[in-house]
Order: structure tokens, then C-alpha cells, then sequence
């Protein structure tokens, strides 16, 4: 029996999906979203609060304010109803209203942003609303996902190790790629360990985290119109992009196979699947991240006049969605 008293302390870290039989090649999913915040944003979220309030920075009565998407925003959410902070999400039309009204059950605020920056889209005008609220009321503290190192830190203190633990032979390794945490901590632990596991970034079409041009990005979690401060590209083997469509195709996949994933996952899924088709060695232990599951999508990719708006009435053509996973 598990008894617990605050939220933060469950999180389930050492269930994995054996993909193969829906994939056709050797990929283990590791589930990082059965917690009380639905995803692997908890483990920052957590691990950033807890040394801002060892250094004294957060402390009672302070308000929470910060840039997300959605998954860290929910997170973030549960803490500070938990712990009695106030909490601001700054995030933008993208974000999932499931994701919306999680966080306003917590009792947060939703801040959406709706107009770009002229220099670095949305999320920069996201930040620019942060730096503005910060500079309205000393209440508010910004942890600021994307240049606090106890992001990468607390990946490297849990998700990476608890990997390891499972898979000693581990070969290659499948991170998604936004803020750039979850990567650089897996990352930096197999580098410490001395292994030769090759870390293979999962990007989406249209990020500029590992250049490129900026595109039309409506799938929140992963990719990012700024680059990353976190990301230190030698930790990095390799990079897979991945569009849109084939994001959806894979949570659409994987969901008529009874497991109902997220966006995030599903770039990571197909990315992975693309890698392991082109390298087409069976004996490779290969595990990929899964950082969310689905339920706050069903109204976007899992809803069906959201798809065919965005992306025509063929995103789901039954001979692209047989062969998406096992190309």
C-alpha cells in the first residue's frame, strides 16, 4: 500500500512499453506521465522549487510566474496549490484548454499570449509578459525552465539513473528536444557513466533549436522558437526531426493499439522509428521517453475537424497511418 500526503510524492518511474509489436523494431517507451501533473514536467517543476526555496529566493507569499506550453505549467500548478504559492502560467493559444483548465482548477492563472515578438515568435513574447509581471510586484519569482540548470539536474539525478538501472546494455536513447532538460540530463549521466550509449535528440519540424528556419509549429511540448540555453550540442549524437502529420499519425497508431500518448510522445515515437529504419539493427537495446500521455489532447490530435482544419482530410489516410510506425 502507498500512503501519501502531498501529490509530489508519487511518481511512477519504472513502467516501459515494449513498442514492438506496433513498431516492428526493439524500442521500450518509458512512461513518465502517470503522476498527479501528468507528465515529466513534475520532475523539474519539483526540482526547481525545492533549491529556490533553499536559497531563500521562494519563500511564503511568493507568487509563481512561468513561460509553458502546458505540461510544466500543470505542473508548476500542483505545486503551488500543495505548497499555498500563487502561481501565473504565460502561455499562448497553443496550449491545450484541458492543460487551461487544470491548471484554473489548481487555482492558477492563465496568462495567453497571443501576438508574436518580432524576435523570437511566441515565446518570446511570452518571456517579455514574464519579465514584465516580474518587474510589476517583487512577489513574483521566475524559475525560468529554460535556463535553470536543476532543469537538466533533476533528470540527471532520476530519469537517467533509473534507465540505467533497467537497461545496463542500453545502446541508444530517445529524448525529445524543448527546453532541452530531460536531454541534457539523460545526456550528461551516460556521458559520467563512461558508456557508450548514443544520445539521439528528437526535434520538431519547424523548431530552430538545432538551427534551421523557424516554421508553423501547432503541437505544444517539444521544439522551440528560441534556442535553448541549457543545450550543449557535444552531449548530442544525433538530431531527428520530425513533421507534424507524422506525429499525429504515430499517437493515432499507438492509441488503436490501447495506449493513448501524448504529442510530445509521439515525435519521439516516430523519430525513433525513423532512426531505427534507417539503422536496421535488431540487436540494438534502444529505449525512448515518453514525457506525457494523451488525455489533455483529445481535443486537438485526437479530435478529428481540429486535424482536418490544420492539416487536410488526408493526415489520417488509413495506408499512411498502417505503414507510419513500421516504415
Amino acid at each position: 500500500m502507498t500512503i501519501i500526503s502531498v501529490p509530489t510524492e508519487f511518481n511512477e518511474e519504472d513502467l516501459y512499453v515494449d513498442l514492438r509489436p506496433i513498431v516492428q523494431h526493439p524500442l521500450y517507451l518509458k512512461c513518465e506521465g502517470f503522476n498527479f501533473a501528468g507528465s515529466i514536467k513534475l520532475k523539474a517543476a519539483t526540482e526547481m522549487v525545492e533549491a529556490a526555496e533553499w536559497i531563500g529566493v521562494l519563500k511564503p507569499g511568493s507568487i509563481l510566474v512561468e513561460s509553458s506550453s502546458g505540461n510544466l505549467g500543470a505542473a508548476l500548478s500542483l505545486i503551488a496549490a500543495s505548497k499555498g504559492y500563487g502561481f501565473v502560467c504565460v502561455t499562448d493559444s497553443r496550449c491545450n484548454l484541458s492543460a487551461r483548465r487544470f491548471m484554473e482548477a489548481m487555482g492558477s492563472q492563465v496568462h495567453i499570449i497571443s501576438e508574436p515578438a518580432a524576435d523570437g515568435g511566441l515565446l518570446g513574447a511570452r518571456i517579455a509578459h514574464v519579465q514584465e509581471l516580474c518587474a510589476s510586484d517583487d512577489r513574483y519569482v521566475w524559475l525560468n525552465q529554460y535556463t535553470n540548470t536543476d532543469n537538466w539536474k533533476a533528470h540527471y539525478r532520476t530519469t537517467a539513473p533509473a534507465i540505467a538501472r533497467r537497461f545496463p546494455q542500453l545502446d541508444v536513447l530517445f529524448v525529445g528536444a524543448g527546453t532541452t532538460g530531460t536531454l541534457m540530463g539523460c545526456a550528461r549521466y551516460f556521458r559520467t557513466l563512461h558508456r557508450q550509449v548514443r544520445i539521439v535528440a528528437v526535434d520538431s519540424a519547424g523548431s530552430v533549436t538545432f538551427g534551421g528556419s523557424p516554421g508553423r509549429r501547432m503541437i505544444p511540448g517539444l521544439g522551440t522558437s528560441v534556442r535553448p540555453a541549457l543545450l550543449d550540442e557535444s552531449f548530442v549524437h544525433e538530431v531527428v526531426h520530425v513533421e507534424e502529420p507524422d506525429t499525429i499519425r504515430a499517437c493515432h497508431r499507438l492509441a488503436r493499439r490501447g495506449f493513448l500518448f501524448g504529442g510530445s510522445t509521439g515525435t519521439v515515437v516516430s523519430g525513433a522509428t525513423q532512426w531505427l529504419s534507417q539503422h536496421g539493427d535488431r540487436s540494438l537495446t534502444a529505449v525512448a521517453i515518453a514525457p506525457d500521455l494523451g488525455e489533455r489532447y483529445l481535443d486537438t490530435i485526437y479530435q478529428t475537424n481540429w486535424l482536418h482544419d490544420l492539416y487536410g482530410e488526408d493526415v489520417l489516410n488509413p495506408d499512411a497511418l498502417a505503414t507510419d510506425l513500421t516504415a
